[in-house]
């Protein structure tokens, strides 16, 4: 990990791809953990979450994470999800983080020497350019290890360094028996990726 103790950083999770990755890996994040692990890494400024969430259900099953993550040191970032009709006649659920995520990152990048965005999708890959030109230092987390990889190769060959998610699994990964943990967080996130168009 690239992370000095002097500089201050930010991260930035697109919720939806990082359950995907660590899903195809056969793990769960462990949030209280994630971000104690990179909070002793260096200065973290803020910690983001981005997730969409269906908002016309009477309970929505990330709810309750979303809920978690916001009395828990997370600053989160939603929207509601988007219904419509493709061609071929079928219901289909937009959720997609991305330019919340990007326009974060780049109003963010003058108050941080670093960002570690957690997400594998290559739609970044310019605003992981544009903000390294301002001199931001850009850690992108994702896998290649799953099938098929989440991270998009002009994702990984922008950032500064990439963080395979495996290499820093015991760090945030869910520990079974762990019976206050698995109280506080909930086991459920809603994979709207899957769902998207």
């Amino acid at each position: 990990m690239t992370i000095y103790p002097q500089d201050r950083f930010a991260l930035f999770i697109d919720g939806s791809n990082l359950y995907a990755a660590a899903k195809g890996l056969d793990f769960d994040i462990d949030y209280k953990r994630l971000l104690e692990y990179f909070s002793a890494q260096g200065r973290l400024i803020r910690a983001f979450y981005y997730t969409a969430l269906m908002e016309d259900q009477e309970y929505s099953p990330i709810r309750p994470l979303v809920d978690w993550l916001d009395y828990n040191g997370y600053t989160m970032v939603t929207k509601p999800t988007k219904e419509f009709i493709d061609p071929s006649g079928r219901r289909k659920i937009k959720g997609n983080m991305d330019i919340e995520l990007a326009v974060d990152v780049l109003q963010m990048s003058e108050y941080l020497d670093h960002a570690v965005i957690f997400s594998g999708d290559g739609d970044f890959r310019r605003v992981v350019e544009a903000v390294q030109q301002k001199g931001l230092r850009v850690s992108v987390v994702s896998t290649m290890n799953s099938q098929p990889p989440v991270i998009a190769d002009e994702l990984r060959r922008q950032a500064d360094t990439f963080i395979e998610l495996t290499d820093i699994r015991e760090h945030i990964q869910r520990l079974p028996g762990r019976a206050d943990e698995d109280k506080a967080i909930p086991d459920i996130e809603l994979d709207s990726r899957a769902e998207t168009a």
